[in-house]
């Protein structure tokens, strides 16, 4: 019999539904039951992509003995961290400050009023391997709760009591120029980089967006010491990826992430923010190569991951899916791994041969008897060794990939967990529309715009508020400053591609709704959920960089790409108020707020130019073309057609005797106009007096 999550509408609450378990979404009626029974309470928080996540499901959540057990002790809420990132925020804080560690599943047990007391994460179903077994933990807290009650109620009154510190307590003047920070946290990157594999740190291995694009602004650095470091191994990162089993060799796309620090083996979900995070960078190390090879290689990955979006993550109405599942048949990669006797059954010989040496395929695979397909041998190095052209082994790849494509498409492919997540699908529009202008594909503009207009049109309440979930035909969930921040970026990006005003327009009100709903006047810097929301036990402030980047983060993004649309102090201002409000971690450890580092550029750093003139003059599209092929420097593009305009930084920009005309300005000091494509390198190369 399903139980109370059969009424939800997000997949992963919906995978749970037919558990024994007594399930309740997260709500009043869960709180209310455990404070008139008096018992604890076990939030249980996880997201349909998630591996361990489904593992505990069917050890121990689809058990009838256990669910019985944990019925009679607990009240359970189940959460999906993904519609409810501020519930999952709170209790990943009390877990890592009890274990210092955290992960999902997240299994955090609470009093009846919400405060937690005890957490884990992945627990067996019996003791194994020294970990406690599900029925042990589910007694142990119950007896705990009701014989040592008082050191209960101590526990949770002082991690509460912790988790409601402001951060901004702990501030402290900042001396440093923001370049300054950004140089500190560029070495203290350097100095945890992995130099033979790429990326940072070792296993396990995440793309860590928000730490390459520092490195992205400290190459672009001219008086860093470091520029050159930098730029080198933020290139030799995204080509080891690139390379790797964590790239989909055959479909394009980047898996979550890799248990090994080469890069070969995933977890093979694959998240929509991860690749929208990473097709900027592809882009950015595209438009930063020396090497034609690079450039090339570079501009592929970023082509194939935005093409994955449309391919493997659009839903029919124009928005992006929020994952794929790494598990299919329940095993764990079925879907993406091949052996070598599958592929002389598939192909022919000399086509299995050049496949095999370039996709890295043998006899005895390199993951539990299979082969992760990874770039093992260049096509020219395939070439040599079978005595044939690049130009040959390149068309026999296609064929292969081809061919390949078809019979995985016959598997039983990974759930896709079908909710539309208003900041995700912001990352992905700022992703597309950047590829769109960058690789010059109209597809992925016109697909960033689509997916937008999906947004504006089906996930606001009458009143204009920004909804964060979109699932089984409905929206829901009040969106939380990520939300605003993430689609107001998005739709910059969108109006610096097409010239449409009317994106300026959407991005601006998103801009102004948040800061009026989210900002804190008191203490500076964006709550996470909006002052009229629904108030947890603690008021939190997203202010390090997780999974995706801090709402904070992507706020002062906005907000200094705005300012640098309308020369509106008060955008600056709330960038410059943040700072303050995050002194403590910008002088301890800049590498936490690593995206928010990186942004503070926009407001000292970057350069405008404004197109003037029909959007389809050739001269104009040359000029915008030539813009988006130079090194990645903070950039914004505007364009006026004709006539009136909404932009503050076009009012006095006007077109020249009907010819294209464009404007360079930096910190609000403009060169003289010029007219052509080549004039416009010139100035915009030249620095400008300022």
């Amino acid at each position: 019999m399903p139980n109370r999550l059969a009424r939800e509408t997000s997949p992963y609450l919906l995978q749970h539904a037919n558990n024994p378990v007594d399930w309740y979404p997260w709500g009043d009626e869960a709180w209310a039951r455990a404070r008139a029974e008096d018992k604890p309470v076990l939030v249980s928080v996880g997201y349909a992509a998630c591996h361990w996540c489904h593992v505990m499901e069917r050890e121990s959540f689809e058990n009838d003995d256990i669910a019985a057990l944990q019925n009679d002790l607990v009240v359970s809420i189940k959460v999906d961290r993904e519609e409810r990132p501020d519930v999952d925020e709170i209790y990943m804080d009390a877990q890592q400050m009890l274990h210092g560690h955290g992960g999902w599943p997240l299994n955090v047990f609470c009093t009846p009023d919400g405060r937690p007391f005890f957490g884990g994460t992945y627990f067996p179903p019996q003791r194994r391997t020294g970990m406690p077994g599900w029925t042990d933990v589910l007694q142990g807290i119950t007896q705990a709760f009701r014989e040592q009650r008082d050191k209960v109620e101590q526990q949770a009154t002082e991690l509460t009591r912790h988790l409601n510190l402001r951060v901004e307590l702990a501030g402290e003047d900042l001396t440093e120029s923001p370049a300054q920070v950004r140089s500190r946290a560029a070495t203290a990157l350097l100095q945890a980089a992995d130099r033979t594999h790429g990326g940072f740190g070792g296993a396990p291995k995440f793309p860590q967006p928000y730490y390459l694009q520092l490195m992205v602004q400290q190459a672009l650095d001219q008086s860093a010491s470091n520029r050159a470091d930098a730029r080198q191994h933020f290139s030799h990162s995204l080509r080891k990826m690139a390379e790797g089993g964590i790239y989909d060799q055959l479909a394009g796309g980047f898996h979550r992430y890799a248990v090994d620090e080469i890069w070969l083996v995933p977890h093979f979900e694959k998240m929509l923010y991860d690749n929208a995070l990473l097709i900027p960078l592809y882009l950015d190390a595209y438009r930063m190569a020396d090497d034609p090879a690079d450039a090339e290689l570079f501009s592929r990955i970023a082509r194939e991951t935005s093409a994955y979006l449309l391919g493997g993550l659009q839903t029919p109405d124009g928005a992006f899916y929020a994952s794929t599942d790494a598990d299919s048949e329940g095993v764990e990669g079925k879907y993406f791994v091949w052996t070598r006797d599958e592929l002389h059954e598939l192909l022919e010989p000399q086509d299995t041969e050049i496949a095999c040496r370039r996709w890295g395929v043998d006899v005895g695979g390199n993951w539990e008897g299979n082969s992760i397909l990874l770039a093992a041998q260049s096509p020219e190095d395939v070439a040599r060794w079978l005595n044939l052209t690049p130009a040959e082994v390149e068309t026999s790849l296609a064929r292969s990939r081809q061919t390949l494509l078809e019979h995985r498409a016959t598997r039983i492919p990974p759930a896709t967990d079908t909710k539309v997540i208003a900041a995700w699908n912001g990352m992905a529009i700022d992703a597309l529309a950047k590829a769109g202008s960058v690789l010059q594909e109209s597809r992925f503009i016109d697909a960033a715009e689509r997916a937008a207009r999906f947004i504006l049109d089906n996930m606001r309440t009458q009143e204009g508020a920004l909804l964060r979930i979109h699932s089984a035909g409905r929206a829901s969930v009040d969106a939380f400053v990520e939300d605003y921040a993430a689609l107001a970026d998005g739709m910059i990006s969108l109006y610096e591609s097409t010239g449409d005003e009317s994106w300026y327009t959407e991005a601006r009100s998103t801009i102004d709704t948040m800061i009026e709903r989210f900002w804190d006047h008191d203490g500076g810097g964006f709550f996470t959920v909006a002052r009229d929301g629904e108030q947890l036990i603690a008021q939190r402030k997203p202010t390090q960089d997780g999974a995706t980047p801090s709402g904070n983060a992507l706020a002062a993004r906005a907000l200094a790409r705005m300012y640098a649309l309308t020369a509106d102090g008060r955008y600056a201002d709330l960038v410059e108020a943040m700072r303050t409000t995050f002194s403590a971690y910008l002088s301890k450890a800049p590498t936490m707020l690593g995206l928010f580092v990186s942004v503070e550029d926009w407001l000292t750093d970057h350069r405008s130019v404004a197109l003037v003139g029909p959007a389809d003059d050739p001269e104009i599209d040359r000029m915008r073309r030539d813009l988006w092929s130079g090194e990645p420097r903070p950039l914004v593009v505007m364009q006026q057609s004709a006539g009136t305009t909404l932009v503050p930084q076009l009012a006095d920009k006007p077109q020249q005797n009907g010819r294209p005309t464009a404007y360079v300005c930096q910190a609000f000091a403009c060169s003289a106009p010029v007219h052509s494509a080549a004039e416009l390198r010139s100035v915009f190369d030249d620095p400008l007096p300022v």
